[in-house]
């Protein structure tokens, strides 16, 4: 037999063919299973190129690797017969690995096929040398590299399934994998060269006729490496389209997100409510099924943002957010309008549903808010509306809704209320009532009555309290309670809060100018108002408009609002003392104040509330009450007011127990400026207050 032998740098390079070959092919194989359409007929008609030219291009690197002693060459129909081959089987392997799925079965049919497909083209180019005599091949190893190669096809087939899609992981895996494929297609080729035994004396055929091995080599490598080069450029160019593609489908998710959701809780908007609502409503006519629509509002949000500032009260709506959704059944959908504004859609079989979601909804709101150092307090109202009952478009729900809402918040808020028909009347009278008030500072319709402050028993008179009245020209005179509580929701209570307190500077230095140097004014502040932004300069620059002397100034708060955030009050109010400003507990003995948040407040003064008054007694509960209430404030070193004194026994009782002022009907209603005036220089206060 004729000695052969390799030239190892040729053999080097067949490995790196071989592996550069696998690597081609499972990139490939992702390319045609990611892709649909003419772009996966394209790959794969392009990867069953690509892979065919890498295997044999291996096998005849390896070949030309091969050295015997007489000359070689390569007979060109069997040379490119064998490339056909190769490709054949290559375009086979890919479209077997891109499909749904592969069995077992069909995995060791497709390595049966492909194996024989790879030895077919070993062996056809082999054939091309047209050796005479014949190659004789060693039985044994003849069919272990036929093995060798089903079972490489058939291992390449089941890694190149798995690794099929793009991944970073893949990526690495893919490469490991070429590897090992690169590998097993080298062990079969020299598996099955190592099986031919060339006679002495044999010639090649092909020699003179076929390809010149240095063509042939010159040939293989440049085009095996333009193949290679142009399948990864176009697939590394195939993945960055892919990822521009990915990139515009997120920008284009993320802007479905900002035109369907609220930015700062993300929940869906306004929006996305409205078709939720639509759908809703055509499924339950469909099915005449029910669902509710639960419109919710914050009470006490506008003091927070006002207080700590907008910051503060983003953070505290995305926590409203979260325990709305905490709250909430996987099939209802929430949403926000707006502001503090919260809608709820959901499935209900009964009315008592929705109710039982609408009380834990409350109860969760209600709880106590952790944001940096503040500890805030919000509460929620609810209003109710049942499809189809109160109202069949999405227009008439969300209006009732809000009418049901506004009516809970009427009848004491931090509660729900179900939509009743009456309530579109009212919800009318308020808007109406809104829009009044609204023009109502600009058209100078509010004026302030001033009901006195008497020293216990008779007199004489130290002071006023300023009273806001409205003096409407389509409502009349509109009583405290009726406007009051709606200027605080809308936020007017600010811009009006403010005329009643330069007002009520002014009116006390022409007081003083008339010689009425002794009296003081005492201002009522809401709880919006206390929480405002700016309210000690509101105070110092009306003091200063009108050269007033701050101590001349009663500024009265309630104990309910001193104690609703009392960190944030005990601030505002330190520094309203600061300017000399007096200030007045009202209301004491209604609230929830502890001893400590008491002593450490910059009041001057207590004002039991009229509750106590009224019914007050010799010997009553309410006399125990009264008598700890101003033995409390002698401790303390404040001077204490009683309000709500109608009746001489009462004007005694608190005198006798320790009362500094008296205010009351009995010693004078309110009145304007003027009329007090009068009625202070016409007759005694008590008699004034007979015929008033």
């Amino acid at each position: 037999m004729l000695l052969s032998s390799y030239n190892n740098v040729l053999v080097t390079f067949s490995l790196i063919v071989a592996i550069l070959a696998s690597y081609t092919a499972l990139n490939m194989a992702s390319r045609v299973s990611s892709s649909t359409g003419r772009a996966s007929a394209f790959w794969l008609i392009g990867g069953s190129f690509a892979m065919g030219f890498g295997v044999w291009s291996m096998h005849f690197i390896g070949m030309l690797a091969f050295n015997l002693p007489i000359s070689l060459g390569y007979d060109i129909p069997l040379t490119l017969l064998s490339l056909l081959i190769a490709i054949a089987s290559s375009a086979f392997a890919l479209w077997l690995v891109c499909q749904k799925d592969l069995p077992w079965a069909r995995l060791a049919l497709g390595g049966l096929l492909m194996g024989s497909g790879i030895a077919a083209m070993h062996y056809t180019g082999m054939a091309a040398m047209l050796m005479t005599p014949s190659v004789i091949y060693i039985p044994w190893i003849f069919a272990l590299s036929i093995v060798i190669a089903v079972l490489a096809s058939g291992a390449a087939l089941w890694i190149a399934f798995q690794l099929r899609k793009d991944s970073k992981k893949a990526t690495y895996a893919r490469i490991g994998a070429s590897l090992v494929m690169g590998c097993a297609i080298v062990g079969m080729h020299y598996t099955g060269m190592a099986a031919a035994q060339f006679p002495v004396g044999s010639f090649c055929g092909a020699a003179n006729t076929g390809i010149d091995t240095k063509w042939l080599a010159v040939l293989v490598i440049v085009v095996s490496l333009a193949v290679f080069a142009i399948a990864l450029i176009i697939s590394m160019l195939d993945v960055r389209t892919k990822l521009l593609a990915t990139s515009l489908d997120r920008a284009n998710s993320e802007l479905v997100q900002l035109a369907l959701h609220d930015n700062l809780t993300k929940l869906p908007n306004r929006f996305l409510l409205d078709d939720r609502l639509e759908q809703a409503i055509q499924k339950a006519a469909r099915e005449k099924r029910h669902f509710a629509v639960l419109f919710m509002d914050l009470d006490g949000f506008k003091a927070v943002n006002d207080l700590y500032g907008h910051h503060v009260g983003d953070l505290l709506l995305i926590e409203v957010a979260q325990r709305i959704l905490d709250t909430q059944r996987s099939e209802d959908t929430a949403a926000r309008l707006g502001g503090d504004e919260f809608v709820l859609l959901i499935d209900t079989g009964e009315p008592e549903d929705a109710a039982m979601l609408a009380q834990r909804l409350i109860e969760n709101i209600g709880n106590a808010y952790h944001i940096g150092r503040n500890n805030l307090h919000v509460s929620a109202s609810i209003g109710i509306a049942l499809f189809p009952n109160d109202g069949l478009t999405a227009h008439e729900l969300m209006v009732n809704a809000d009418a049901a809402m506004y009516h809970a918040k009427e009848i004491g808020r931090s509660g729900y209320s179900f939509f009743e028909k009456t309530m579109n009347t009212n919800a009318h009278q308020q808007m109406q009532l809104q829009h009044d008030l609204h023009q109502a500072l600009d058209r100078c319709e509010f004026v302030l009555h001033y009901q006195p402050k008497m020293l216990a028993p008779n007199g004489p008179m130290i002071g006023v309290e300023a009273l806001l009245r409205w003096q409407s020209p389509d409502h009349g005179l509109v009583p405290p309670d009726s406007f009051l509580p709606l200027a605080e929701r809308t936020g007017l209570i600010i811009p009006i809060g403010n005329w009643v307190i330069d007002e009520a500077c002014r009116q006390m230095r022409e007081w003083h100018d008339e010689g009425h140097q002794d009296w003081s004014i005492a201002v009522n502040l809401s709880t919006v108002q206390l929480g405002q932004f700016g309210l000690v300069n509101i105070v110092r620059m009306a003091l200063e408009r009108h050269s007033l002397d701050a101590r001349h100034l009663v500024l009265e708060v309630t104990e309910s609002t001193a104690m609703r955030n009392a960190e944030a009050s005990l601030v505002v109010l330190k520094k309203l003392a600061e300017l000399g400003v007096s200030i007045s507990i009202d209301d004491f003995g209604t609230g929830y104040s502890s001893l400590l948040y008491l002593k450490r407040l910059p009041a001057n003064e207590l004002k039991i509330d009229r509750g106590f008054v009224t019914e007050l007694a010799q010997g009553n509960d309410d006399a125990a009450i009264v008598s700890a209430i101003i033995a409390l404030g002698q401790t303390l070193g404040l001077k204490i007011v009683a309000e709500g004194v109608e009746t001489a026994e009462q004007q005694e009782l608190l005198t006798r127990l320790g009362c500094h002022t008296l205010q009351g009907y009995l010693l004078g209603r309110p009145l304007p400026a003027e009329l007090l005036v009068k009625s202070l220089t016409a007759t005694p206060i008590a008699e004034t207050t007979a015929t008033a």
